[in-house]
């Protein structure tokens, strides 16, 4: 990943809760011929990694987006499952069958296309914002005043 991707990333990550115990898992881009080929390796990969209690919420184009509010009231959906919940990051081919198939929901971050290494930035500042609406921390509105 890029640099500037490696910083924001751990920008975020900071300001989580440490309950949270977040945790970066990374494969390789997945290698073969074709996009489904590279899917199916990346989605098997992916599979490995995860428990079998895990909540998975697969980022999806097809997924459903959440407004700041939504995603705050997703988040406590997701904290009251008692289970680790595990954001799945596909690459630029998109999931797998397979993977999407054990995903629990898909979350779509907009209708528009982003360079893969900025969704990972993305989902954390989005969860983050979502976890300072909840905890009414000035972030939402702040901006960087809620540091």
């Amino acid at each position: 990943m890029p640099a500037w991707t490696e910083t924001g990333a751990a920008d975020y990550s900071r300001r989580l809760p440490n309950a949270w115990g977040y945790r970066v898992v990374e494969h390789p881009q997945g290698k073969g011929d074709t996009g489904e080929t590279r899917s199916r390796r990346e989605a098997d990969l992916l599979l490995g990694g995860l428990g079998a209690r895990e909540h998975v919420v697969a980022l999806d184009e097809a997924g459903r987006c959440h407004d700041s509010a939504g995603l705050a009231a997703r988040l406590v959906r997701w904290e009251g499952l008692g289970k680790s919940l595990a954001f799945v990051i596909g690459g630029p081919d998109g999931h797998g069958d397979a993977l999407l198939a054990r995903a629990d929901e898909r979350w779509s971050l907009s209708p528009a296309t982003f360079p893969h290494p900025l969704v990972r930035v993305l989902v954390l500042e989005q969860l983050y914002r979502a976890w300072s609406l909840n905890a009414n921390h000035p972030y939402h509105r702040g901006g960087e005043r809620g540091r």
